[in-house]
């Protein structure tokens, strides 16, 4: 039995209130560890080490806030195998996905900002005959990042990397159902010579925790990455404190598919942006639309390949998906396959639980799903599973086809396939979506911003938009 602690003021210590919640193996449905259940109490103990921190912290150079940040990249590095390891037990995906996505992800997140603030320029203004406007940038102080569960390490290091590099304490808390590779990486940083208290874990239940942070009054900022509802919540509470947010929330995202498109390839890329992850990833294309001459042509082979993918344990290397991450999680999936059936829906393939052999009888798995037959606008169509489903849906038209993607409540990205450079510009500029790939997908730039529209978020991640978020911008005009 696991068991692990938070890190607080550069220690790894046990929750104020002696309290532990289970730990379940997503790929078994076994309790394999426990992680603090923490409270207002262990939170103000992390704040009170940040702001004894910070002073410390925000007068160092980039440089040398930069170098630490390199320590902790390459000790990940060294320690791949148990990262790799401990990411895929703790929810459920394959070690290969785990190897050379997640892991490597969070490695470069950490490389990428230590260096990137060197490069963070400030502006400057001149008025003819009048004087000159600079402007400063100052880490904001002590902020929390709160981050979900189906990309563990590799979006928690995305929000508190450039946190830290712009000099500011941060208070974090990985999901519950996911904290194994955070609080590896507290032992990473015991090791790096980053000042006690600069970076805090806090270990436990969003209600608890998570919300002790967001009320948390001496908390100036909140990085948050998770569903739309807890948003909500979370500006609702937050915002009469004028704490500076940042939300990336759901994702309910359109793959337009047109005739004139290179076909092998859409059809492969397809495939993995439907069920990479076990559709776990705020940017999967749930939503497939595809223009009506080869609507036929389309489900045949997708089908085909679909139905080819291996369900089975993280460890197996034939493995093409794992477990989803949590029962409740597999449960609410699958009660969605039932309201496709209900609004009439037709199962092409999938569409049931996965039973493996022993040890793995009781784990999480579930068949890759392809639903037709469902109108655009129906709840199935409407609201974010964030599992192994999609549907498939035909279209005529340019216009018909933007009407019915931009119909939800999200704007996350949207995937388009065509040969038409016109129509590829055209579309991408009326598709209400934050994020857009042309004949591709999930091709990430560290540099680029990242995030949604509507109820897919609020703010941007990602290089010079996640350091100006964690900074204050301050004028300065000097006469001449």
């Amino acid at each position: 039995m696991i068991r692990i602690q938070n890190f607080i003021n550069g220690e790894l210590l046990a929750p104020v209130k002696g309290q532990y919640i289970d730990n379940y193996e997503p790929a078994t449905g076994k309790v394999y560890g426990e992680i603090p259940n923490s409270t207002e109490e262990d939170v103000e103990l992390a704040v009170i080490a940040a702001e004894k921190a910070f002073p410390i912290w925000s007068n160092m150079t980039n440089e040398e806030r930069g170098a630490i940040m390199m320590r902790i990249s390459l000790g990940i590095e060294k320690r791949m195998d148990e990262f790799v390891a401990a990411e895929s037990r703790d929810n459920g995906k394959p070690l290969s996905l785990a190897a050379h996505v997640d892991i490597p992800r969070a490695v470069s997140n950490f490389h990428f900002f230590a260096t990137a603030v060197e490069h963070f320029a400030s502006e400057s203004h001149y008025m003819e005959g009048m004087g000159i406007n600079y402007t400063t940038r100052k880490p904001i102080g002590v902020v929390g990042c709160i981050s979900p569960w189906n990309l563990p390490l590799y979006l928690f290091s995305w929000k508190i990397a450039p946190a830290l590099a712009s000099g500011n304490c941060v208070i974090a808390k990985p999901s519950e159902i996911t904290p194994y590779t955070a609080y590896l990486l507290s032992e990473v940083v015991k090791e790096s010579g980053m000042p006690a208290g600069v970076l805090n874990i806090v270990h436990g239940l969003g209600q608890h925790a998570g919300d002790a942070i967001v009320k948390h009054p001496k908390i100036k900022a909140i990085s948050f990455t998770g569903g739309t509802k807890t948003g909500e919540y979370i500006a609702r509470t937050a915002g009469p404190m004028f704490k500076k947010l940042s939300l990336e929330l759901g994702g309910k995202n359109p793959n337009i598919i047109f005739a004139d498109c290179d076909f092998d390839e859409m059809i492969k890329t397809t495939v993995r942006s439907s069920f990479a992850n076990q559709g776990q990833i705020c940017l999967c294309g749930s939503r497939i639309f595809i223009e009506r001459s080869i609507y036929d042509k389309f489900k045949t082979a997708f089908i085909e390949r679909v139905e080819k993918l291996t369900v089975s344990n993280p460890k197996d290397p034939n493995a093409k998906m794992g477990a989803v991450v949590s029962k409740p999680h597999m449960e609410k999936v699958l009660s969605y396959i039932e309201l496709a059936k209900e609004e009439g829906g037709t199962i092409l393939t999938g569409g049931h639980r996965v039973y493996l052999e022993v040890p793995y009888d009781d784990g999480y798995y579930l068949a890759p799903t392809v639903i037709e037959g469902l109108s655009y606008d129906c709840r199935t169509n409407q609201e974010e599973i964030f599992g192994p489903v999609v549907t498939l849906t035909p279209f005529d038209t340019e216009e018909e086809v933007l009407m019915m993607a931009n119909s939800t409540q999200y704007g996350l990205s949207a995937t388009i396939w065509t040969s038409d450079l016109k129509r590829a510009h055209r579309t991408a500029d009326k598709v209400q979506a934050g994020i857009v790939w042309i004949n591709s997908w999930l091709v990430r730039d560290l540099r680029t911003p990242f995030g949604g529209v509507k109820a897919s978020g609020v703010g941007r991640e990602g290089g010079w938009e996640a350091l100006r978020f964690f900074t204050e911008a301050k004028n300065v005009f000097i006469p001449y």
